[in-house]
């Protein structure tokens, strides 16, 4: 549906918006001269919708109040086709940062934009695309990227994706970008303190005023911190000519806020804290720096209003886990950014928060620690982890009193508790009728959290390679803190797809670093085995993977080393044999550490151990393309050199490999296939 003028001016009241109305084109009156030097983070824009669409611009003063620039709107470049100017405000309360929603625009259409002080001095010129109505078939094409650690590497993902894109055809080129999280990094290094990470040089970023230090990392605590990482990043020329070509579509991940902290809890290293004033700065400044269709607590899009609030212990939790202190309550809900973008015939794109109203992590519970082995490098009993997760709902209801591993027993911590949930029960409602009721051809959920199950099956581990071997006939999974191990929360959603005869259902998600390409089931062998819909991981655009880790971490002589890293004599860097034991298992990752010979290793490949996976690379950079149409979502990765430095080259420089899975629409009741295709390059041990 499209607004006119009086609905679209009353839907824009309840965001409290600037607001500027598309009209009649003529030739811009403004007196615009460029000056970058005083829009020093450049512009963007954000949440594009068939009418309308938030632009955003940091224009600082030396002194404080409120100072008004001219936002305008062509349908050229050169704008001499203005379809829209109005005031946008900007003020020290909002760190000089603007955002105005402009409406009355025509969908799927690409205009300009850009921002004039009172002077005449301008901001860069912006490009930015309105989403086709809801019922165009065309095909709807975008990017999914997260994890740009831009204090230890430099976005030449961004430099590819617009390289390519300004050579595609207008049909091909993409509409926006879904950015799932870790835009920054809240844990700074200075490089005078650290000079390298890994192979890495530690680039200047920001100096944090009034926070913690954590080893060596520097940690915003107040608004100002935080501002201070967002300026940072937003310096970068790679980042700012990104926002300046797409809308973005952001959620958060853990960086925006605390390293391993979850609603209003800080963690960075050492021991929780209460942090509500951090969590209302931290949600402050994502609102401050991220175009979105969101609601402050001040009902206005030109400032925040941030709540007051205190950091007090939370000593009280709901049945869902959702910490009762008022002010905890107060600072997560302090922004809502869990929301869905309709985007054409084809794409519903539900997008959540998996942080701030998620519970403990299962694995954190009294005495786990001690059915644990840590010789196996993070293994831990696939059986335990799933009572864990499910609480009193393991077992149909029935939940073992205890936990055991090998000769191990621990009473079971989680058997009166209710299930684990990362959603939150309030967000879960939200979107699962979201889900129940969508109408596109594709059902997308966008969630920073991978949902594939990261397993191994460390008993064909020989007796020699480890002191005490891992009891038959149980696999072991890895990290605990995504929806690879959300068993009973994931299971409720794919249940629901299933019941529901729900098609086009997929999953595009981030923050591990490493590319990954599935299918969605709620059960792995022995357990039925029933896809309901197709899952991605992307790759970080920068952050280190487990693999620079282990290059770095494991020694040459660890007994486990074969299992992740294959030494190539005369080789520079051994390849990643972590990848086939994850998707073949141990076997074939120990034959290929040994032979080197690829289909004698994939020979041996358990069957059991990984039938949801079809893809997965531990060491990748870079992003990923989707396009979908009525028929099929084809998701290309595109995979880049570790990004250590800036690439000059107008294309970002080489790639990897371009890998694209394709996944035919499939009726009810039917299990989703992928089809894969090398474009060009070598996945290594991927496959």
């Amino acid at each position: 549906m499209t607004l006119n003028r009086r609905q679209f001016v009353q839907a824009a009241a309840t965001l409290g918006a600037a607001l500027a109305w598309g009209g009649r084109a003529a030739a811009s009156k403004t007196k615009w001269r460029e000056r970058r030097d005083l829009f020093p983070e450049g512009v963007a824009s954000g949440d594009p919708e068939p009418d309308s669409v938030i632009l955003w611009t940091r224009r600082p003063f030396d002194s404080g109040g409120r100072r008004m620039l001219t936002v305008e709107v062509a349908e050229d470049p050169a704008f001499r086709r203005v379809v829209a100017a109005a005031p946008a405000p900007v003020s020290d309360a909002s760190d000089w940062t603007s955002r105005v929603l402009v409406g009355g625009l025509r969908p799927a259409r690409v205009y300009w934009y850009r921002f004039t002080d009172a002077h005449g001095n301008g901001s860069r010129i912006g490009r930015t695309i309105t989403a086709p109505r809801r019922d165009d078939p065309r095909p709807v094409s975008f990017t999914f990227v997260s994890c740009q650690s831009l204090n230890e590497g430099k976005l030449n993902g961004y430099r590819r994706m617009i390289y390519e894109d300004e050579r595609a055809p207008a049909a091909e080129q993409i509409g926006f970008v879904l950015h799932l999280g870790d835009f920054i990094y809240e844990v700074v290094q200075y490089p005078e303190e650290v000079k390298t990470r890994y192979d890495r040089t530690i680039y200047e970023v920001a100096r944090i005023e009034n926070g913690m230090k954590v080893r060596d990392f520097h940690v915003p605590l107040t608004v100002g911190g935080y501002r201070a990482v967002w300026q940072g990043y937003l310096a970068d020329p790679d980042l700012q000519d990104a926002r300046a070509r797409w809308p973005f579509v952001c959620i958060w991940d853990n960086h925006e806020f605390s390293w391993q902290g979850r609603q209003s809890i800080v963690q960075a290293g050492g021991d929780p804290q209460p942090g509500q004033t951090v969590k209302v700065a931290a949600n402050q400044a994502w609102f401050e720096f991220i175009p979105a269709r969101v609601s402050p607590p001040s009902g206005s899009l030109a400032e925040f209003g941030p709540p007051p609030v205190n950091n007090v212990k939370i000593e009280r939790w709901d049945d869902n886990d959702l910490g009762q202190e008022p002010n905890n309550l107060t600072a997560i809900r302090s922004l809502i950014a869990y929301r869905a973008l309709r985007y054409g015939r084809h794409l519903d794109l539900m997008i959540t928060d998996q942080h701030s109203f998620c519970g403990a992590d299962p694995t954190d519970a009294e005495g786990v620690g001690k059915i644990y082995d840590p010789s196996f490098n993070g293994m831990f009993s696939e059986p335990a982890m799933i009572a864990l997760d499910a609480g009193r709902a393991a077992n149909r209801g029935k939940p073992p009193a205890e936990l055991s591993f090998r000769d191990a027993t621990i009473p079971n911590p989680r058997k009166g508790l209710a299930p684990r949930t990362i959603l939150g029960a309030e967000q879960k409602a939200w979107f699962t009728q979201r889900l129940k009721t969508s109408t596109a051809t594709w059902k997308i959920w966008a969630n920073s959290y991978g949902a594939l199950d990261q397993r191994v099956d460390p008993e064909h581990i020989p007796a020699e390679m480890v002191a005490t071997p891992w009891p038959v006939n149980t696999f072991a999974m890895l990290g605990s803190n995504d929806y690879g191990s959300a068993y009973h929360e994931r299971g409720e959603i794919y249940d629901l797809v299933r019941d529901e005869r729900i098609t086009g259902f997929g999953i595009v998600s981030g923050d591990r670093h490493s590319f990954w390409a599935g299918y969605a089931a709620a059960q792995l062998p022995p357990g039925k085995f029933e896809p309901v819909g197709v899952s991605f991981v992307g790759a970080s655009l920068i952050s280190p993977g487990a693999m620079e880790s282990f290059e770095h971490r494991l020694k040459p002589d660890a007994k486990l080393r074969p299992l992740y890293l294959a030494d190539r004599p005369g080789a520079a860097r051994p390849d990643w044999s972590y990848n086939m034991l994850l998707r073949h298992g141990v076997r074939s990752a120990i034959e290929y550490a040994k032979s080197f010979d690829l289909e004698k290793a994939r020979a041996l490949s358990n069957p059991a151990l990984a039938p949801h996976l079809e893809f997965v690379d531990m060491g990748a950079h870079g992003f990923a393309k989707v396009r979908l149409d009525g028929e099929a979502m084809r998701t290309e990765f595109v995979c880049i050199p570790r990004p250590v430095t800036r690439s000059e080259a107008p294309d970002g420089g080489p790639l990897r490999y371009r890998v694209a899975h394709t996944a035919r629409l499939w009726r009810a009741g039917e299990r989703p296939r992928l089809q894969q295709e090398v474009i060009e390059g070598d996945p290594g041990l991927s496959i």
